[in-house]
């Protein structure tokens, strides 16, 4: 691919596991494997199911709002690539005649990618790529709270809480409202976070191990925040034994029967999720919509690539009132409310079912701050191979 622009479809193949579908379809894992194999820019297209959950007009105003890096000592933006010089998304239409007199249709592609299997191929076109950018310089601090344990033996190990308080500010208007509010996404996470620190503050005695709570910014515009505190935290690292992440209270759509740990499978966290779900009557189901990639697009994601087990507790799909259809309701959401001006304080929200939710994710990080033995990677597993883990030392990252 040397000197050549690289046309990539949007996602990973379906038969992936949840979470390895989602890493997969990270446009990081994508970039640097093009700037391996020599290409100069990328031009993406999606497939059409994807097209309906994210609509071209949906889709532009969030990526004409910019893209942001943070900058580290050096001057240098974290996940940049400059060796890719142009970046591009087609719409189905303008894909359509990219693929116009190519080996295979547009169609034949899309099948293939369907099926999961491989396929690689010159395109009979060439392409021009004009980026034009203005950059600033902004300051946006994460805030950071520390409960000190009360084991003089395990205190100088941490469970690290997060939610993000960033939103997207000013956005397409709806009914003349121009404020994406953020109710739900991540105002309720906010709230979540600051009900567990008092809770915490609360109790007559400390957890054996020590808290933090860190409010997070930029989750928005990649994750910054949590990147950024994954890379500089406040505690050194290999002192923080476990992520709790907080994006969106679980719970808010309607009174919630079940719970998505999106990670749990990866660590042992996975026991103190189903102790905490056991205590709160919740069933842990799968991910019900992988095809979301939801693994990789909120703040654990960024301790998982520092090698630290994460967890990030979401509503299920099953409701105990039986005329409710879960999945449909958190569908509609996201095609309706999501980064829209309509995710505000107008729209239904049960909070009852949510301060469920933000008890559940207490006691997930209470039990692991409690415990004798800190969170591990399950043995052979995809992530912990990958990128940890740094505790037990049974394998190594790259």
């Amino acid at each position: 691919m040397r000197g050549k622009i690289v046309v990539g479809i949007y996602g990973a193949p379906a038969a992936f596991p949840s979470t390895e579908r989602a890493y997969y379809s990270d446009f990081n894992v994508k970039a640097r494997m093009a700037v391996a194999h020599g290409a100069v820019g990328t031009i993406g297209i999606m497939l059409p199911e994807d097209w309906k959950r994210s609509p071209w007009e949906w889709l532009i105003p969030q990526i004409q709002m910019g893209e942001m890096h943070w900058i580290d000592k050096g001057g240098i933006p974290q996940d940049f690539f400059p060796e890719l010089q142009g970046n591009a998304l087609l719409s189905q239409q303008r894909a359509e005649m990219l693929f116009a007199g190519a080996p295979k249709t547009l169609e034949q592609a899309f099948a293939t990618a369907r099926a999961g299997k491989p396929q690689a191929f010159a395109l009979p076109e060439s392409a021009h790529i004009r980026t034009v950018a203005t950059q600033s310089t902004i300051h946006s601090p994460n805030i950071v709270a520390e409960l000190k344990g009360s084991d003089r033996r395990l205190r100088d190990q941490y469970v690290v809480y997060t939610a993000h308080v960033d939103h997207l500010g000013i956005c397409p208007a709806v009914n003349g409202d121009n404020v994406c509010h953020g109710a739900l996404d991540n105002a309720s996470g906010t709230s979540t976070l600051l009900e567990i620190a008092r809770a915490y503050a609360s109790l007559p005695e400390p957890p054996r191990r020590s808290v933090l709570f860190v409010f997070v910014t930029g989750e928005e515009m990649g994750l910054l925040g949590s990147d950024y505190f994954a890379h500089f935290p406040t505690a050194p690292l290999n002192s923080i034994v476990a992520n709790v992440n907080i994006d969106g209270a679980p719970g808010s759509y309607f009174p919630m029967k079940d719970v998505v740990a999106l990670g749990a499978e990866h660590s042992t966290l996975g026991g103190e999720v189903a102790s905490a779900a056991k205590i709160m009557g919740f069933e842990v189901s799968p991910d019900p919509m992988p095809e979301e990639v939801s693994f990789i697009r909120s703040d654990q994601y960024s301790f998982v690539l520092q090698g630290v087990p994460a967890v990030n507790v979401e509503d299920g799909v099953k409701s105990t009132d039986p005329k409710i259809n879960g999945l449909e309701v958190i569908k509609k959401w996201l095609v309706t409310r999501y980064h829209t001006p309509l995710d505000n304080m107008d729209q239904p929200i049960d909070f009852d079912s949510a301060a469920k939710g933000a008890v559940m994710n207490f006691l997930v990080g209470y039990e692991v701050a409690q415990q004798e033995r800190s969170p591990d990677w399950v043995k052979g597993d995809f992530f912990g191979t990958r990128f940890g883990p740094r505790h037990a030392g049974t394998s190594t990252g790259e």
